[in-house]
């Protein structure tokens, strides 16, 4: 719809389609955008080929795109869009690593990469981030005003995690826990993951903060019950 003579564009949800052939992740993905202020999820596919369907018929914004498709790589798919003129901004969720792939990525329209497993926090604030730079409007006053606009998409810094955590345990952690459909306690995740039972905790607590585990009392022992942490995505 157009806007009005003189006044400003209407701008709705940005569209999103989520493209994931895992049936648990594909749920948790459109779980988190739903839960993003400004986006509402368009559409889920589990294969190139719905994907390409779907956005035949469908007006999307931006893709949230697994690259490992059980009917094609999908930097094929995001190749046929934009040479069929699709010109929807995609975000790459992937465990790809290879910088390659990342390079050919960002030459097709890939605006960001996450890497898996990742957290709640992080696709919001990867979200948040396009948001922005989708938002920006008008002419650039000058340098300043152009890096400032291209900079909302980059990685956001370091204090993104709360002091004393680093990226690579969270990793382990979420994997650990996201492997165990029955949950673990603290001490479980520990061991499994060679690190202390109070560590463990540390890291499980951060996971339930931002909405990726859940918590409840484990009894059937005498004394206080202990706390067993399950994944949630995998509980839905």
């Amino acid at each position: 719809m157009s806007p009005e003579a003189g006044g400003p564009a209407v701008r709705g949800p940005i569209r999103v389609l989520v493209v994931e052939d895992d049936p648990v992740a594909a749920d948790a993905h459109q779980l988190y955008v739903a839960r993003v202020t400004g986006f509402t999820v368009a559409g889920v596919a589990r294969s190139r080929a719905e994907a390409a369907r779907l956005l035949e018929r469908t007006d999307i914004d931006l893709i949230l795109l697994d690259l490992y498709l059980p009917d094609g790589h999908g930097l094929q798919l995001l190749r046929a869009l934009r040479a069929g003129g699709h010109h929807a901004d995609v975000i790459a969720v992937t465990s790809a690593r290879d910088l390659a792939v990342v390079r050919e990525g960002v030459s097709l329209g890939v605006v960001q990469y996450v890497l898996k497993p990742f957290t709640f926090a992080t696709l919001r604030d990867r979200l948040t981030r396009y948001a922005e730079f989708r938002a920006a409007a008008g002419e650039a006053s000058g340098q300043e005003e152009v890096d400032r606009a291209l900079g909302a998409l980059r990685a956001p810094q370091p204090s993104s995690l709360p002091k004393g955590l680093s990226a690579p345990t969270l990793e382990s952690v979420t994997r650990t826990l996201r492997e165990s459909p029955t949950g673990l306690t603290a001490a479980e995740a520990g061991v499994r993951v060679g690190i202390s039972r109070i560590t463990a905790r540390r890291y499980l607590e951060h996971l339930v903060t931002n909405g990726r585990a859940v918590r409840s009392p484990q009894y059937g022992q005498v004394g206080r019950p202990e706390l067993q942490y399950r994944w949630l995505s995998a509980s839905h």
